[in-house]
């Protein structure tokens, strides 16, 4: 039973805790838009740029240069 004394006061604190960060990621605008992210994931990426190439230009720039 003394145990009591000691978990009642832990399990006080932790739910404490618990609402203050519930709190806190409401104001910070956590649960605004809970739609959104679940539909990004379904968008396209874009296509990448394509890699050029440093050799072949510098040879186009030499033979320009002739």
């Amino acid at each position: 039973m003394n145990i009591l004394l000691l978990l009642v006061p832990i399990s006080l604190v932790l739910l404490g805790i618990a609402l203050a960060s519930f709190v806190w990621a409401v104001r910070r605008g956590q649960f605004d838009d809970l739609d959104t992210p679940a539909i990004d994931i379904l968008r396209e990426d874009p296509l990448p740029a394509p890699v050029r190439d440093p050799a072949s230009e510098s040879t186009e720039v030499d033979q320009h240069a002739d």
